[in-house]
Order: structure tokens, then C-alpha cells, then sequence
């Protein structure tokens, strides 16, 4: 499993913390492209990139860290094939990879603490998309992309 994160700012610090447990993991690939300094910066510079490498299937999953997770996840989404979720609880995490097929996990330091994310976090890596019915809705969120 190919993981790529990201965070601005005001995610740095859960992400860094979500970046242990991940490493700690058999099987995980993980890219993090940052940031990596406390230092003020813009969220759409670290989910773009995210994003990117999701859409073109260089990393399987992505997770992006922010104050909220929002600007996280309407960055990621104006990236053709990424589908991203703002998370903040264990049903949410995987109802979104049963029925939605979300590639690209954001969540919320100001808003989850750091035993909460990791809850999600397994939730999310645990949990496959269920296909069948949820994959016509999943088509057509893709035919978002061109209309």
C-alpha cells in the first residue's frame, strides 16, 4: 500500500504523529511531502501535490492534516480522480471506503485529537470499497470531473 501525506501549519503536528504509527506498519510505502517546518504556509500547496500523485496512481491513498481538514479536501478535489473526505469519526472512515471509494483521507488537528485520528486511520486502512451498487454512484461522481 502506497501512502502519500501532506500537511500545512496547522497539521504538522498530527501528521507527524499519523506518520509514526504508518511507518510502524508491514507493507506501507509512505511519501510525505511535508510540510515539515511550523512555519505559516498554504494548505492548497501541500494538497495539490497529494492529490496529484493519487490521481495518477503513484500512491494508492492519500492523507492530508490541517486546522479543520476542509481546505484540505476542497483542494483535493478540484483533482480530477481524487475523492476526498473531511474525517472525524471511525464510521465515517469507513462508510467512505465502503460506499465512496475516498482515496484521499483529510482530517483535523484543531478538531480530532491525535488517539481519535489514529482510530480513523485504521478504520480507513482496514476498511475495502464494497463495489456493486456503490460503484454506479462512484461513476458518477467521476462524470462530475467533465460536465
Amino acid at each position: 500500500m502506497r501512502i502519500v501525506v501532506g500537511s500545512d501549519h496547522a497539521g504538522l503536528k498530527l501528521k507527524t504523529e499519523l506518520v509514526s504509527y504508518l511507518k510502524t506498519l508491514d507493507g506501507v510505502e509512505l511519501s510525505d511531502l511535508g510540510t515539515h517546518t511550523a512555519d505559516s504556509c498554504d494548505y492548497p500547496d501541500y494538497a495539490r501535490p497529494v492529490a496529484l500523485a493519487v490521481a495518477n496512481g503513484e500512491a494508492d491513498w492519500g492523507l492530508l492534516v490541517c486546522g479543520t481538514g476542509v481546505g484540505m479536501s476542497m483542494a483535493a478535489n478540484k483533482v480530477a480522480g481524487v475523492r476526498a473526505a473531511v474525517i472525524s469519526d471511525t464510521f465515517s472512515a469507513a462508510a467512505t471506503r465502503q460506499h465512496n471509494d475516498a482515496n484521499v483521507l483529510c482530517i483535523g488537528e484543531r478538531v480530532v485529537g491525535g488517539g481519535l485520528a489514529l482510530a480513523i486511520v485504521k478504520a480507513w486502512i482496514a476498511t475495502e470499497f464494497e463495489g456493486g451498487r456503490h460503484q454506479r454512484r462512484v461513476n458518477k461522481i467521476s462524470a462530475l470531473e467533465h460536465a
